[in-house]
């Protein structure tokens, strides 16, 4: 079933990096658009860049942290049974884990791209290797030994959709290495699917559960099937309202950084967008 923290701790490593990513995107098309490429991560060049790589150990350090809460502390050290048989009653356990495998090894991956000569890859590999890792996470959530049902079961439904567009934004970095649209899609995916895990957590474990549901028996019961559509209503409401605020924030930190960095050459770029778009009345 899962629990408030389980769901908060991924989400807010998930914002912190989308919100991250959006406004680096929109910062670095802002400031120089000719020269803009994708990016699977984004350096902070704080301090005189002493933390340059922060983002990366925020992914590995944060991944490995709750991997180890998954495949440790939530098993109780009861990982084998009968003789070095995974123990059944914690598959669960087991599937987060190896998803959050997959993010550890891309930030390690990163970190010794960056910080040696023996791991030289292009940026599009890094992306793809972003997008292992978020399709190891869509597999778990699409085909989870854990049967979700009823309004639990909707709202992981909304969040595997989620999970596909971060799948898909970080190929197209790969593909489309130039494009300013594909890695802002990207960093407001996954700020998106964070705030998503928030919103779970508030509504299946936290006050925001719907009229007629309760949490029994670690599982949501709703008293009569409108209960439950009601409740799936609501969450189609929230979805579409997190997208709203996304894209509503997205915008204004364009607006920000075109005003305080924007490029000469971005004007120029938005006129030329214009007259090609323009239809010739004669």
């Amino acid at each position: 079933m899962g629990s408030f923290k389980g769901h908060a701790l991924p989400g807010t490593l998930f914002l912190a990096v989308g919100c991250w990513h959006v406004w680096c995107a929109v910062l670095r098309y802002a400031s120089d658009p000719k020269s803009f490429r994708v990016r699977s991560w984004n350096p902070v060049n704080w301090w005189g860049g002493r933390v340059r790589h922060l983002e990366l150990y925020v992914i590995a350090v944060g991944s490995f942290v709750d991997l180890c809460i998954e495949f440790l502390y939530s098993t109780h050290l009861k990982i084998f049974v009968d003789g070095g048989v995974l123990n059944p009653s914690h598959m669960n356990d087991f599937e987060h884990a190896g998803m959050l495998l997959m993010f550890f090894v891309f930030g390690v991956v990163a970190l010794v791209h960056e910080n040696t000569r023996n791991l030289q890859l292009p940026e599009g590999t890094l992306c793809l290797i972003a997008a292992t890792a978020f399709t190891s996470e869509y597999l778990l959530f699409a085909f989870h030994s854990t049967t979700h049902k009823g309004l639990e079961g909707y709202y992981h439904l909304l969040l595997v959709l989620l999970i596909a567009v971060c799948v898909a934004s970080c190929v197209a970095g790969a593909l489309a290495p130039t494009s300013f649209p594909v890695d802002l899609s990207n960093g407001m995916s996954i700020t998106l699917q964070g705030l998503w895990f928030y919103q779970t957590a508030f509504v299946l474990y936290g006050p925001m559960m719907p009229e007629g549901c309760r949490l029994k028996e670690n599982s949501i019961a709703c008293r009569s099937t409108d209960h439950e559509v009601r409740g799936q209503l609501f969450a189609n409401f929230q979805l579409f309202s997190l997208v709203f605020v996304v894209v509503a924030a997205t915008i204004a930190s364009y607006c920000y950084a075109a005003s305080r960095y924007g490029h000469p050459d971005l004007k120029s770029l938005t006129a030329v967008d214009e007259d090609d778009g323009g239809l010739d009345v004669q």
